[in-house]
């Protein structure tokens, strides 16, 4: 029996915690605890003690603030398990808005008004870190609920407190934003404008194979194989504050995949290697070169937000409505499905985890193909008439 809570009167309890044999007597050792109050408060008692027989670490959970469980739980287990950009990201939401609102708390005393009432103050107005007057979108606070309450699930695991104040704040719902992705004409006048650029590489390859945009600024030479068409996609790289240009591992394991190329991207691939090869041998020293297939003139990681913003002058010089790096993923993905590649395939493609995420992604599309689907019915039913 590891524990158990026995009620003695009206408003008390006792906690008894089973501490196992004595090695030298063999007797069984309790430990008793008379709680007065109510049975949530005993059974925080029960959890307390269980944590401090079973783990022997110096945390009080009576004594310990939400600043500080959140603090550890980052040390302890955010930064074991998550990519380093993800650990970035969740530092910064914890000191910068959750452990302000919330951190003063004993752990114990946090109560999900606490939690619905720092929502509420995020979508405010001031509560945002650029000191711009709006408050944070609903979809960012909801990630910030989800962070809480994953680091609050550990607190429960790791009997710091006997239920998550999380599970009972509802976030809000997040607004739903429309997704840009090109038709075939507007995605072929894209890359005609920018068949012209330093840039047109790039954006051939994120339109032919849908690849993110920090999975193809990591991709080397190395992982590319021209005669056999296909690409092995096995890293990406972000940017971390502080840090600079952090290069990584996709953070799932279908996110690490083989893309086949087309004709026409390997013939791309094969002229942008043969013009940055004659770069690199006119530049001589200057070019460290890191065998990276998208480099910076002198051979270094390209920055993201450079990029991007070539990226913005070609998108209009093309005439375009505004258009991001990420939507030529989505032009990507809706092409093919709307080509009749199947939704398996696209997700493959895409290293989406499963292909559901691929087909709630793009619903969208979903209606045409099931328009097209019942019209082959019908020209198959026919034939099998005549």
């Amino acid at each position: 029996m590891a524990g158990s809570i026995r009620r003695r009167g009206k408003g008390s309890w006792e906690v008894t915690v089973d501490l196992g044999r004595d090695p030298s007597t063999g007797r069984r050792r309790r430990r008793f605890v008379n709680v007065r109050g109510t049975k949530k408060e005993a059974e925080r008692v029960l959890s307390e003690a269980l944590h401090q027989r079973d783990t022997g670490i110096d945390i009080h959970p009576g004594k310990i603030t939400v600043a500080e469980f959140l603090r550890r739980w980052l040390r302890d287990y955010a930064a074991h398990n998550v990519a380093p950009s993800t650990l970035a990201r969740y530092t910064g939401i914890m000191e910068h808005h959750l452990i302000p609102a919330l951190g003063s708390l004993r752990l114990r005393d946090l109560r999900p008004a606490h939690i619905q009432a720092a929502y509420g103050r995020f979508l405010a107005a001031g509560s945002r870190r650029d000191g711009s007057a709006k408050g944070l979108s609903p979809r960012t606070v909801l990630h910030h609920h989800r962070l809480i309450h994953e680091a609050l699930a550990h607190a429960v695991q790791w009997q710091l407190i006997a239920n998550n104040p999380a599970d009972a704040a509802a976030p809000p719902r997040p607004i739903a934003t429309e997704m840009r992705a090109l038709d075939s004409e507007e995605a072929e006048w894209l890359l005609d404008v920018a068949r012209e650029t330093l840039l047109y590489p790039f954006v051939h390859m994120a339109l032919k194979t849908g690849a993110r945009l920090g999975e193809l600024l990591a991709l080397r030479w190395s992982d590319v194989d021209l005669d056999a068409a296909t690409v092995q996609i096995a890293r990406t790289v972000k940017r971390i504050s502080g840090q600079g240009l952090v290069f990584g591992t996709p953070k799932t394991h279908r996110s690490r995949r083989s893309v086949a190329l087309s004709a026409d991207t390997v013939a791309v691939l094969r002229a942008h290697r043969r013009l940055q090869v004659e770069h690199r041998l006119s530049l001589g020293p200057g070019y460290e070169n890191q065998g990276l297939v998208f480099a910076s003139l002198t051979g270094q990681p390209v920055d993201d937000s450079n990029l991007r913003r070539a990226f913005q002058r070609i998108v209009k010089e093309a005439g375009l409505a505004p258009l991001r790096v990420h939507d030529l993923r989505h032009t990507a993905a809706t092409l093919m499905l709307r080509a009749g590649v199947h939704p398996k395939i696209v997700s493959e493609m895409l290293g989406h985890a499963s292909v559901g995420i691929t087909l709630d992604t793009y619903s969208h599309v979903t209606p045409t193909m099931q328009r097209e689907a019942a019209e082959a019915m019908d020209a198959i039913l026919r034939r099998g008439r005549r």
